[in-house]
């Protein structure tokens, strides 16, 4: 198990952030917030697919008035996401918020700040604040790439400060850009200055096919540090996507095994017998009609296979029109080809 930083914990309606929680999965709805039926579909969905929390945008007074709704029917904590007005943060607290999100980029008047703090105060909320590189920038006298991980730790200590001044230290911390290695470095930054726990993801990762290969570098980098409290993967479409792809990261680190079958196939080469493609196709197909938590394997030849079958449930080691079936890294059958499928199939029905 990856040691991951000491952070402090801090309550989020039902759930907590940092301390020795577990890394919480979190998303944002991605329908017009006075649309209160679609954003609870939408809820429910992140729910099944294993969000701990759902953010949503409030930027009018409309959405703070539907915000209200969608928390009294919602089946996970709900924060708001506040940018600019802070009337629409306040809004938000009383309407049920168990966090809210700030940006210093846009919201700087210390006076409001202090009124926010204040209302999160009475209401026991938190509030995050979270740091975007392209939201801090004053295009104007824009400063050089190589200067904004700085300008973003300078720009999120400010705001800290007046929070501590203030008395209040519910706060969880974000600092993100759209640049993978400046994102790691801020993170790395944030994690030496501060004990407060983090929020990490990279912000505008683009669409899914663009979003999976620098998200999971950034974000994986920084868990295998111990960085990170709760992770958000930003992807342009279903939300759905953001918490799967969450569990694959967090998964490919040990540090989520979820109520979901894992499968681990080998990359195939010319030892091979068998289509095993085709056949981890079939396993998979298999495996989405369970949610038990088995780990199953799918390999080729003999080379890696025994290893492999030692660390799953349940495997397959493929030859020549056969294949050798393993539970718990033992063999407990040969099988022909054509009833491999079917033998998985009853060893995993066997499995409670």
């Amino acid at each position: 198990m990856i040691p991951k930083r000491k952070t402090r914990c801090v309550q989020i309606g039902s759930v907590k952030i940092g301390g020795k929680a577990p890394i919480l999965l979190q998303s944002m709805t991605k329908t017009d917030t006075t649309d209160v039926a679609g954003c609870l579909r939408q809820i429910r969905k992140l729910a099944q697919a294993g969000a701990g929390l759902v953010r949503i945008a409030v930027p009018t007074r409309a959405d703070t008035e539907a915000f209200a709704k969608i928390v009294s029917r919602s089946p996970l904590p709900l924060a708001a996401d506040i940018h600019f007005s802070p009337e629409r943060a306040i809004e938000a607290i009383e309407a049920g918020a168990v966090k809210i999100r700030l940006n210093p980029g846009n919201i700087k008047n210390k006076n409001d700040i202090h009124r926010i703090i204040d209302c999160a105060k009475r209401h026991h909320i938190a509030i995050r604040i979270g740091v975007n590189e392209a939201s801090i920038r004053d295009l104007k006298h824009d400063v050089k790439t190589d200067r904004r991980v700085s300008l973003m730790l300078n720009e999120m200590t400010g705001y800290v400060r007046l929070f501590e001044r203030r008395k209040f230290e519910a706060i969880v911390l974000s600092a993100k850009s759209a640049d993978t290695v400046r994102t790691i470095e801020i993170n790395r930054l944030l994690s030496k200055t501060f004990d407060y726990p983090i929020h990490i993801g990279l912000t505008h990762a683009g669409l899914l096919e663009d979003a999976l290969v620098p998200s999971a570098v950034a974000i994986g980098t920084l868990l295998a540090e111990g960085i990170g409290d709760t992770v958000r993967v930003s992807i342009a479409g279903d939300p759905v996507q953001e918490i799967e792809t969450g569990k694959q990261i967090l998964s490919s680190l040990g540090l989520y095994r979820g109520p979901k079958p894992e499968l681990t196939v080998c990359p195939t080469c010319g030892r091979c017998e068998v289509d095993v493609v085709g056949l981890a196709q079939k396993v998979r197909r298999l495996l989405m009609k369970t949610n038990k938590p088995i780990r199953v394997a799918v390999m080729g030849c003999v080379v890696n296979g025994p290893g492999e079958a030692a660390d799953a449930d349940l495997a397959i080691c493929a030859g020549s029109k056969k294949g050798f079936l393993y539970k718990n890294g033992k063999k407990i059958a040969a099988v022909e080809e054509k009833t491999l499928l079917g033998a998985l199939s009853a060893e995993i029905e066997k499995i409670k």
